[in-house]
This record gives structure tokens, sequence and C-alpha cells, in this order.
């Protein structure tokens, strides 16, 4: 035999789907919008970076960018190291903020990796290993921990 459900207990459960539903809906949007922000994160990361990789283009004369990634940039000239000291000092503000994206969960894995392995190309750079001091002495002494990879020679 089959019990008679009351419209009452009908009414409850149509109830409860909808909330189920409604808050199934509200999860899928909140993960659409971290899915934004995080790409617009990404966005603004990017075009900070180019920003500060036109410096080079922008100094009087010009300097190759590409001269800097060679390690081939004459550091003689005070208008090229200038550049270059500026240029390594800005990225390792990017990179501290990097960082603490990435402690809060804000930053991607495969993101992250691709980060931490060009702050590693960029301690490990003699030339500049001065103005990169410098500038992690103001960063988190977690974030030396990471780059100061026991993998990299020292400096002379």
């Amino acid at each position: 035999m089959m019990k008679n459900v009351s419209l009452d207990t009908w009414i409850q459960l149509i109830g409860i789907i909808g909330i189920i539903a409604s808050l199934l809906f509200v999860g899928l949007e909140m993960r659409q919008s971290q899915k934004i922000a995080l790409a617009a994160q990404q966005q603004e990361r990017a075009s900070l970076v180019t920003e500060i990789i036109g410096t080079f283009a922008e100094a009087n004369p010009a300097i190759s960018f590409l001269d800097f990634l060679n390690d081939t940039l004459d550091l003689s000239n005070q208008n090229n190291r200038a550049v270059a000291e500026t240029y390594m000092y800005r990225m390792w503000m990017v990179y501290e903020n990097d960082y603490l994206q990435y402690e809060l969960g804000l930053m991607d894995e495969d993101i992250w990796i691709a980060k931490l392995a060009s702050m590693r190309n960029i301690y490990s750079r003699c030339k500049y290993r001065e103005i990169t001091e410098r500038a992690l002495s103001f960063s988190s002494a977690d974030l030396l921990i990471l780059v100061d990879d026991t993998n990299i020679s020292p400096c002379e």
C-alpha cells in the first residue's frame, strides 16, 4: 500500500529542491567569477611586465632587451646600467606580488612554476646581484628561500 503524501510535504520537497538548485547555481556563478578574476589578474600582470620591458625601448638611445636577456648589455654605459637595474628592481616587486597571489591561492600552479623559473633565472645573474639583494631585502624572507636554489652557482 502506498501512503498518501500530503500536499504540504510536496511543497516542502519542492522548496528544498529549489534551494539546492539555487545554491548550485550560485556556486557555479562564483566559480565563473573567480576564473574571470584570475584571468583579469593575469592580464594585468602581463601588461605590467610588458610596460616594464618597454623601458628598454624608451631609453635614449634605445636599448635592446635581447642584449639584456643574452647578458651582452654593456653595463659600463651608465644609461644601460640604470635601465637594467630599474628593470630588475621593478621585476622583483612584481615577483613579490606574484608570490603573495600564489600563497593566497590566486595563481594557477603552471603559471607559478613559470614565474618561479623566471625568478631563479634573474636571481642567478651575478651582474645584478647587488640590486637583486637590495630589492629582496624589502621582500618576504620566504621568497628569498624559494629563489635561493642550491643549484645556482654562487657569484664571486
